[in-house]
């Protein structure tokens, strides 16, 4: 009983003290979310109006789904795979790998897509990849 005197003493209803965020690396830090936010946004505009397609789609949930389905050449009903759990992730590399293929890159670019978005979107968007569409090539 004597030993755990002092660490039941220890024990308190007391929340831990969490420190004061400093206001100004809490504004830095939300300057650059948005910043990266907005790039991002721009980055998938300019692949969507690359591939022919409006590019205010992009902000548009679901129907911007339904749109990179059409880019990557994949019926719109895929939609529906998507909402699948553990499926979803297997569309989301088909569906990548046929967007960077319909954009003239390798499966390995598609891999890219998937994996590391935020780069590979933006070298996607801002290079010199053509949409290819359905061009005998890219089949």
């Amino acid at each position: 009983k004597m030993i755990l005197t002092p660490i039941l003493a220890q024990i308190s209803n007391q929340p831990p003290e969490i420190p004061p965020i400093n206001p100004v690396v809490a504004g830095v830090v939300g300057v650059v979310g948005f910043a990266f936010v907005i790039f991002m946004i721009a980055s998938i505009w300019r692949v969507f109006t690359k591939a022919g397609e409006p590019g205010w789609a992009c902000l548009i949930p679901i129907y911007n789904l339904i749109v990179l389905l059409k880019i990557a050449g994949k019926p719109w009903w895929w939609l529906l795979l998507i909402i699948i759990p553990f499926v979803n992730i297997a569309i989301a590399f088909v569906v990548n790998i046929k967007v960077a293929e319909r954009f003239g890159k390798t499966a390995g670019f598609g891999i890219g897509l998937s994996l590391l978005g935020f780069i590979f979107l933006p070298i996607l968007a801002f290079g010199d990849a053509q949409y290819l569409g359905d061009h005998p090539s890219n089949q």
